[in-house]
């Protein structure tokens, strides 16, 4: 096992360039997928993040036939998806999760036909679906980080509205929201978010940095505010140690992330059960010392025929 201060040293070698630009990408693309994964965990719209990394998939198989960027490549097919699921949800006769599981589904099928006409394609096939270290170009880096920008950006300037449809659809129509937009505008950042992840994470295993960390700052904060900073910082301290461990013990990068992820959500979980445990034998325990008083002022109003002073001036014994 490579020792963390040989890590590193090779992300300073030259002859490992893939190695750090792997690393700022995975690390920008769990900061981003944090951060809209907050309002998808808030909507419960889980389903829809490995739906959008499905239908990724044939633009980037396209892009990869045609030698072009795969990150643009993915995102024209998912913002084109992502469009026909919104404007096919707006109906009342098929729900959304339904459209949502046609649409995808029919477009990673189309990906997988159009990647299976590519010679010896096996191996460009695995690193779609689990993702790959060695092979992120510098633009990739610089398209991640631009994307990451603009869809944090758009996030947080409509957070307010987004946050409103959530809670309540019919009473944000009401009032004048354009609620349709607003859902474009979302399962667009999603795809944006899915999109500059699957390099590194890879296409099956994506749905986990959109959710997971967004879902343990749910555990650990009531505010969105806060889940806003603690996703992010979760998310890219899991990919940074995930990208470590897969190095040093030469592990699938992608599910390194994904394990490390979870773990902290069992972590969190376990902590939050313990505090509500904690805060519920702390009531309890409260409850029967204002019992037992209770029961010791009684008993004296019975034997001297007066109400004493409590020193806690306990209501129940006052008034």
């Amino acid at each position: 096992m490579i020792s963390f201060i040989d890590f590193l040293r090779d992300l300073s070698n030259p002859a490992l360039a893939f190695l750090p630009k792997a690393l700022i990408v995975s690390v920008m693309a769990a900061g981003v997928c944090a951060i809209i994964g907050a309002h998808v965990v808030l909507r419960g719209m889980a389903f829809i993040g490995d739906a959008v990394a499905h239908a990724v998939f044939p633009g980037i198989a396209v892009a990869f036939v045609f030698q072009g960027s795969l990150l643009l490549g993915g995102a024209v097919a998912g913002l084109l998806v992502a469009l026909l699921v919104a404007v096919f949800s707006q109906g009342r006769q098929l729900k959304e999760d339904s459209v949502i599981g046609i649409f995808f589904a029919a477009a990673f099928a189309l990906g997988l036909v159009i990647i299976s006409r590519v010679p010896g394609y096996t191996g460009s096939l695995q690193s779609f679906l689990f993702g790959s270290i060695t092979g992120v170009p510098t633009s990739d880096v610089v398209m991640t980080a631009g994307i990451g920008l603009l869809i944090v950006g758009a996030v947080l300037m409509l957070n307010k509205e987004l946050v409103s449809v959530t809670l309540d659809r019919e009473t944000s129509k009401a009032a004048g929201l354009p609620v349709f937009w607003l859902d474009i505008f979302l399962y667009v950042a999603v795809t944006m978010a899915v999109v500059i992840s699957v390099r590194t994470i890879g296409n099956i295993l994506v749905l986990a940095l959109l959710i997971t960390p967004a879902a343990t700052a749910r555990l650990l904060t009531n505010k969105l505010s806060h889940m806003f900073v603690l996703g992010p910082i979760l998310g890219g301290l899991c990919a940074f140690v995930g990208i470590y461990l897969s190095w040093a013990i030469d592990l699938p990068t992608g599910a390194t992330i994904v394990l490390c992820v979870t773990a902290v959500f069992l972590l969190a979980w376990v902590y939050r059960a313990y505090k509500a445990y904690r805060g519920t034998t702390n009531r309890g325990v409260s409850l029967e010392v204002e019992e037992k008083r209770g029961s010791q002022g009684l008993s004296r109003v019975k034997t001297t025929g007066s109400v004493p002073f409590a020193k806690d001036h306990s209501p129940s014994l006052v008034n």
